[in-house]
Order: structure tokens, then C-alpha cells, then sequence
């Protein structure tokens, strides 16, 4: 990067202090070996899944296994577009997109008798509950009958205020609530970060045990299937573990669609009229 200097008219000129210098990654690419790579990523992959109270398989078995998906992954299903190198992908944004692809694909095969994907909860709280939700809030609320909450407090206009109104008066839903001010979202990875998806309702069905529906009112979104994902992983997680009941996600995309959500659920449960 050269200093700033401008022309007669007050325009940048191209002409900075000094000769013009060719900026490339040759240098970086020289220094990097491809194996640096799977390396790298295998161990984080390997410290992540050993860090479970979950995982059975020692980190020098693990690590193996990991190193030849890595390495299988990039030569099959990395496309390197020249004048592009393959030793890029220890770069941003690339790292975290393989990071993030890896990460959500690799699964434990359940056919074969693995043990299923478990959830990893927060060790500083426990469990969350309606009883703590308690805030000062700007907007106009919404009164509603089958909810823990004698209000909710929509974020829009009135495309969930519809939403609510069906699930209060839904002849399957035994209590519902807001997702606001509960602390309740489902963590997933997108351009290598990490971003908290929280969904519109949650929803409690008249079943025997009860099972909870996460609901989405879902308008144009980009990342809606990033979302998609990371919530039914997130569901089929929990529903493994069992302590915290069974879960159900539905999104939908119009108001009119939430009735026709939840009979799907209940008529899958058998939800007693």
C-alpha cells in the first residue's frame, strides 16, 4: 500500500511516493505445505469432538479419521479456479467455509450403531423458563390466552400477530410463547463464524409426553436454509438425549400455513381433539 497522495484537481493519483511494488501470495504459498492444511484442521476438528463428555474415541484414533476426510474433502470437492491455489484455503474466507461445510456434515453413522449427536448445553445456566422473563419493551404487545405470558411482543406489524392468534386458538396447542427475552437460540456457522438463529414461537402440543415445536415465520432470507439446518440438527440432537423431551421444527411462510403446520405434528403424534 503506497501513502495517499492526490492530483491538481483533488483527485487520488495512482502515481504514490516511490516505485510500484507487485503485491502476490507467491511468497505465502512458497512457505505452506498442502498437509499444513489437513493438519490444522483435523486437530481443531479433533479438540472440538474430544472436548465432549459424549465422545468415546480417543483423540489418536479420532485424529486419523479426520485427516482423511479433510484431505478426501478438498481434492474431491474443492474446485481451485486458477490463478487461485490450493495452500488458499488456509485463508480467509475460504478456511472458514471449509471449517463450517466439515463441521456440519460430519456425522455419527447411526446405521452402523454410533452413537447419536448429542447436544452440548451451557455449563453457566441451567434450563431456561418462561417464569424468568422480565424486560421493559417499546413496542405494542399483543394479549393472548394459552401462553405462560399474558402478552407477546411482536416484531412485526402484523404478520405475527397473525401467527400468534392461530396458535392461541389451535385446538392442539397446549401453551405457546414468544421467543423474546427467553435466551433461546440455536447456535450455526455461516462464513466461518458463529451466529445465534433465534425462532419467532415455541410452541407446546397436547401430547402425552408433551412435545415442543419450534416455529418460524420465515420471509426472504438468505441464510434460511443455513437456519433450516442448524435447527433440525439441533432437534434431532435433543430428541437423542431425551432429558428435555421431544422436539418438532416447522417453518413456514405464510400466516395461513401455521395451522396446517401444527395439524401436520399433531396428526403425526395422534394429538388427542
Amino acid at each position: 500500500m503506497k501513502g495517499l497522495s492526490v492530483n491538481n484537481t483533488g483527485r487520488m493519483s495512482l502515481t504514490g511516493p516511490g516505485r510500484m511494488n507487485d503485491v502476490s501470495l507467491a511468497a505465502y504459498r512458497a512457505k505452506r505445505r498442502e498437509q499444513e492444511l489437513v493438519f490444522d484442521i483435523a486437530s481443531g476438528l479433533t479438540k472440538s469432538y474430544t472436548s465432549q463428555s459424549t465422545c468415546q474415541v480417543p483423540a489418536h484414533v479420532l485424529f486419523p479419521q479426520l485427516a482423511k476426510i479433510v484431505r478426501e474433502f478438498i481434492h474431491i470437492k474443492v474446485e481451485v479456479r486458477q490463478p487461485a491455489d490450493m495452500k488458499d484455503l488456509a485463508l480467509a474466507p475460504y478456511y472458514g467455509w471449509l471449517v463450517e461445510i466439515l463441521t456440519e456434515h460430519i456425522r455419527p453413522d447411526t446405521s452402523v450403531g454410533e452413537t447419536p449427536e448429542v447436544p452440548i448445553y451451557e455449563r453457566s445456566r441451567g434450563p431456561g423458563s418462561t417464569a424468568d422473563v422480565e424486560y421493559w419493551t417499546s413496542k405494542e404487545p399483543k394479549e393472548v390466552l394459552h401462553s405462560h405470558l399474558n402478552y407477546i411482543v411482536p416484531d412485526t406489524k402484523k404478520w405475527e400477530q397473525a401467527a400468534a392468534y392461530y396458535l392461541d386458538t389451535h385446538r392442539a396447542v397446549h401453551a405457546f410463547v414468544k421467543n423474546t427475552g427467553l435466551g433461546f437460540a440455536i447456535p450455526y456457522l455461516h462464513n466461518g463464524q458463529v451466529h445465534d438463529y433465534i425462532p419467532d414461537f415455541i410452541a407446546r402440543l397436547k401430547t402425552e409426553p408433551p412435545i415442543h415445536v419450534i416455529l418460524e415465520m420465515k420471509g426472504y432470507d438468505p441464510v434460511a436454509d443455513v437456519k433450516r439446518a442448524a435447527a433440525e440438527r439441533w432437534v434431532n440432537a435433543v430428541n437423542a438425549d431425551g432429558r428435555h423431551g421431544q422436539w418438532r421444527y416447522a417453518i413456514v411462510k405464510k400466516t395461513t400455513d401455521v395451522t396446517e403446520a401444527i395439524n401436520a405434528i399433531a396428526d403425526e403424534l395422534k394429538t388427542p381433539a
